[in-house]
């Protein structure tokens, strides 16, 4: 069995699978892209060293920065922990917000074992994206038909697929989900303005927690090429430390940028057949929840 945990940023998953953890005398598998690197915990709210203490965690802080975890290395290693928790018959709880760690494993996807090639990527990139979109249609029209023409991102990786391997990535591509039952639970705060004044007050926690001494020392650290430096609350506090808006400013910034985000991931998960919804404001949310559990269990 597996349960899975998500919904979009600030909805209180992280909170609630503790609870239900610590109730199953189980384990926590992180699906957030940017908590698996190490050193980068206030702007991706990572929890702190008591909370993680609570129940095990899985893929916190567990990754170089500068080694991009791919989805396909994610589902892997995902796949492992799970199944080594149920041969100690314990049930996996897979808790975040990246809709394609949790995609990847619910869904058993097959991807491509292919790594990012920077130098391809460039020379793709100056092709320009009509040329690039014209190639992937002669090469490989099943993935262009299924690419926007004006979606460089989706374009390229093909393409880099197709010429690293000489396969193209539509045949490398495929879903095989897994034989255990699963219970996909999604935390939607529906009061919008809650969710909003939510993130507000995360973006100002984050000062307390440290903010500004966490950028510098990734950046002294690591240097500020470091594309995770380019992510949301990391380049707003970039700019302010560059002197290109005031600290005001980029509290703004990312809160206007986490809503955003934050409007992604509910557009993402909505679309998902199979979810089982819940208000993140429901006083007795952990209760209904954890009977939900239970009877899943049960039927298990």
């Amino acid at each position: 069995m597996l349960i899975v945990i998500c919904g979009a940023t600030a909805t209180g998953k992280s909170g609630l699978a503790i609870s239900i953890a610590q109730r199953l005398n189980s384990e926590i598998l992180s699906a957030d892209s940017r908590q698996i690197y190490r050193d980068f915990n206030v702007a991706t709210a990572t929890g702190s060293s008591t909370e993680l203490a609570l129940v095990p965690h899985h893929f916190v802080s567990t990754s170089d920065p500068n080694y991009t975890v791919t989805v396909a290395q994610y589902q892997t290693d995902a796949q492992v922990v799970i199944n080594e928790l149920h041969q100690r018959n314990k049930i996996p709880l897979l808790v975040g917000g990246t809709g394609l760690y949790i995609k990847s494993v619910v869904r058993g996807m097959k991807m491509p074992r292919v790594a990012a090639n920077e130098q391809l990527r460039s020379q793709l990139t100056n092709l320009g994206q009509v040329q690039c979109y014209q190639i992937l249609e002669q090469v490989d029209p099943q993935a262009a038909s299924k690419i926007y023409a004006n979606d460089p991102r989706r374009t390229i990786r093909a393409l880099e697929v197709y010429y690293v391997t000489g396969r193209t990535i539509s045949s490398q591509q495929g879903e095989y989900p897994p034989s255990y039952p699963i219970l996909q639970i999604g935390l939607d705060c529906q009061n919008l303005d809650i969710l909003a004044q939510r993130i507000e007050q995360r973006a100002h926690q984050m000062i307390e927690l440290g903010w500004e001494d966490e950028v510098r020392y990734l950046g002294a650290k690591y240097g500020w090429d470091l594309p995770l430096l380019k992510t949301l609350g990391y380049a707003q506090m970039r700019q302010y430390l560059d002197g290109e808006i005031s600290l005001a400013a980029g509290i703004d910034l990312t809160t206007i940028a986490t809503r955003q985000f934050a409007k992604r991931q509910r557009t993402w998960f909505k679309a998902i057949p199979g979810i089982e919804w819940f208000d993140s404001n429901d006083p007795i949310l952990l209760d209904r929840v954890w009977d939900r559990v239970q009877q899943f269990c049960s039927d298990n």
